[in-house]
């Protein structure tokens, strides 16, 4: 673990008590502080009890003495719509008012770095869609190349839990909005932003402080490249934002996918199929994704693009990288090729939890069954309607049936409930070469305790299916 710097001696409150909760409390006690913790679950508060931390509720002013920070969970709202009571409580008693993210920029560097030949380097991305499969790719094509990597944040494992730096070690962080608009240090030296659709609206008071909190990275965190998708208007402002006054554009290299970047800056693009890299106004490096298996469709050659980006910026060869995107298998429930049966593929994407992540994979494939639905998301699905001759049929589940049935209309479609009847009937229409789609548009809340959980239930099913052929 990285051992927290900067507590030692003193009380700091930790609120929220999960994965990095608990990673977070470890390492405050490493680094010779004194843990205070609270969860507003009993079942939270035991777990943590059960390894010895002190628990205290946080939402009462006797809790506070001599608490000079609380180091919060990215779940639990510190603004919008509300903040937490213990948050309140925090700001009251003059407590600063952190997550783990910044506990790591604020860690990580130690003396021993004196020492190392090869300085470590922190690679950060964030967005609203393909940041985890982005992540994973930089993760999978450095270690494909024999650097030593480690990945973690928004995926895998809490940042705090992270080995201390070795020499020349590069770190892979996916960080959300909720990570990246709180932490008090951010100091990555390379950040990636894929791109930005509406989401978490609620968290962030609209889109605007959705966009600034992605912001937040690369204006306070002042990186020495950064790789922006400007396929989006956010992106293409913050691009022109973080470049220089120069023919060159540095430090920023913009990619994209289904648009040719021109002038004489560094650019990544993908179209039809292709990556080109461009510098100084020619092109210097191009390859085939389209026989890349893990990576369908054109959202992630976006992923590839910005992967391919890293690489280049840390010194990889076009060569080195390409071989790393052609070994990459893939990321769990994100457009993950699971089976193919009688034909037919089967396709786990539960993690396309809103409209613009499931307009993706519909753009993917074709002849598709699609399994849609769970606890809607704002703007329903008004705006794949002009994707469906790409659907053969729908199959609709969880809360948002109902909604989904009505603005399917005419498309061909039914109302299975359950994911269980879900899968069992587009099993029984699909035909060979078409392709069943699990790409829900919806969050999972309502008979899933997460995307994984739907995911791996999707997975059990299918594979639980029978060929039809004898």
């Amino acid at each position: 673990m990285i051992p927290v710097r900067g507590y030692a001696g003193r009380k700091v409150g930790v609120l929220g008590l999960g994965r990095s909760g608990l990673a977070t409390a470890r390492a405050l006690v490493a680094g010779d502080a004194t843990p205070i913790c609270w969860d507003d679950s009993e079942k939270g508060r035991a777990v943590a009890e059960a390894e010895g931390f002190t628990i205290a509720d946080l939402t009462r002013d006797g809790a506070w003495d001599g608490i000079v920070a609380l180091i919060t969970s990215p779940g639990i709202p510190h603004l919008y719509p509300a903040p937490h009571p213990a948050i309140e409580k925090a700001w009251q008693h003059g407590a600063v008012v952190d997550n783990d993210i910044g506990l790591f920029f604020r860690s990580y560097a130690t003396e021993e770095w004196d020492e190392f030949e090869r300085m470590p380097r922190i690679v950060c991305v964030t967005g609203s869609n393909g940041k985890s499969t982005t992540t994973a790719l930089i993760a999978h094509i450095l270690r494909s190349a024999g650097m030593p990597v480690e990945m973690a944040g928004n995926i895998g494992r809490g940042v705090l839990d992270l080995d201390p730096a070795k020499d020349g070690a590069i770190v892979v962080l996916e960080l959300s909005s909720y990570q990246t608009e709180l932490a008090r240090a951010l100091s990555p030296d390379i950040a990636v932003f894929t791109n930005l659709s509406p989401d978490h609206l609620d968290r962030h008071g609209g889109m605007g402080g959705y966009f600034a909190a992605k912001r937040r990275l690369f204006a306070e965190g002042g990186p020495e490249r950064s790789i922006i998708g400007v396929d989006e208007t956010e992106g293409r402002y913050l691009a022109q934002q973080l470049r220089e006054e120069t023919a060159t554009g540095d430090p920023v290299i913009r990619v994209s996918s289904g648009q040719k970047l021109t002038g004489d800056g560094w650019s990544v693009f993908a179209r039809k199929g292709h990556l080109a890299e461009w510098r100084k106004g020619r092109q210097v490096a191009s390859f085939d994704l389209r026989d890349m298996a893990g990576l369908p469709g054109a959202h992630n050659h976006q992923n590839a693009c910005a992967a391919f980006a890293v690489g280049r910026a840390l010194g990889l060869g076009p060569r080195q990288i390409e071989t790393g995107m052609q070994s990459y298998p893939g990321l769990r429930h994100r457009c993950q090729l699971i089976a193919t049966i009688d034909g037919v593929r089967y396709v786990n994407d539960s993690k396309a939890t809103n409209a613009d992540a499931a307009e993706q994979a519909l753009r993917a494939f074709d002849k598709i069954h699609w399994i849609a639905g769970g606890v809607p998301k704002a703007g329903g699905i008004d705006d794949l309607l002009p994707l469906m001759d790409r659907v053969q049929a729908s199959y609709l589940i969880g809360e948002a049936a109902p909604a989904f049935s009505q603005a399917l209309g005419e498309h061909p479609h039914q109302i299975s409930e359950r994911l269980e009847s879900a899968v069992a009937q587009a099993h029984a229409a699909a035909q060979p070469g078409d392709t069943v789609l699990l790409a829900p548009a919806c969050a999972s809340f309502d008979q899933f305790p997460s995307f994984e959980a739907r995911g791996e239930a999707f997975e059990t099913l299918v594979a639980a299916l029978r060929p039809r052929s004898t």
